[in-house]
């Protein structure tokens, strides 16, 4: 049964099985060590309470207790500033400033591709190329430090894994160009926070 908003004495969110947004949300969740409840949402058949907790009736959105919040950028933000440990962004304005940056080029240039690789056809291989491209552009970036462009674990590192598990699904092989790469996501991977945000849809996405 799914509860109204007003009912909800915990966090709950609205999250699909297996898209990155919503993955980012909730290694957000599992980095803090928020208990919640999940709501898994099928697009074809969504809650009939979510059009009225998100006026767009996408996902992720989260509901805590009488303020519903949508849109991944609001959500894991409010989720860092609400749940102020561990920390997931850095002190400093400039740091601050250059992950968010990095994020949006993610957002704009990255996830993109994904829906098109997945939709088939002569367009994936076009997209597949371009994701690599990109993703190998960015090798300096994965060298800097033991996180993504910082010392300890940010939002950027949040948005970024998911999508590096998703990689062999989407028949992307980044070689040995790439194994710094490949060598931060596995290195991610293995934490306990990444194995509680996944569903088991997103296990299924590698053996």
């Amino acid at each position: 049964m799914v509860l109204s908003a007003r009912s909800r004495t915990v966090l709950t969110l609205y999250t699909l099985a297996d898209d990155v947004q919503c993955h980012r949300t909730r290694l957000v969740l599992a980095a803090k060590g928020v208990s919640y409840d999940r709501v898994l949402v099928d697009p074809n058949k969504p809650p009939a309470d979510l059009a009225d907790l998100n006026p767009y009736g996408g996902t992720p959105t989260l509901v805590d207790r009488d303020i519903s919040l949508y849109d991944p950028w609001v959500v894991c933000e409010y989720l860092d500033e609400r749940y102020p440990h561990p920390p997931l962004m850095p002190v400093d304005p400039l740091s601050r400033a250059r992950l968010r940056l990095t994020m949006v080029r993610i957002e704009r240039d990255w996830l993109p591709e994904i829906a098109t690789i997945r939709a088939g056809g002569r367009p994936a291989d076009a997209a597949r190329k371009r994701l690599r491209e990109n993703l190998l552009g960015a090798l300096p970036l994965f060298k800097v430090s033991k996180f993504f462009l910082n010392t300890e674990m940010s939002l950027a590192d949040c948005l970024i894994v998911p999508l590096i598990w998703r990689l062999p699904s989407l028949e992307l092989d980044l070689g040995r160009e790439g194994k710094p790469i490949t060598d931060y996501g596995e290195r991610l991977f293995r934490s306990d926070g990444y194995l509680r945000s996944m569903t088991p849809e997103e296990r299924a996405l590698r053996p």
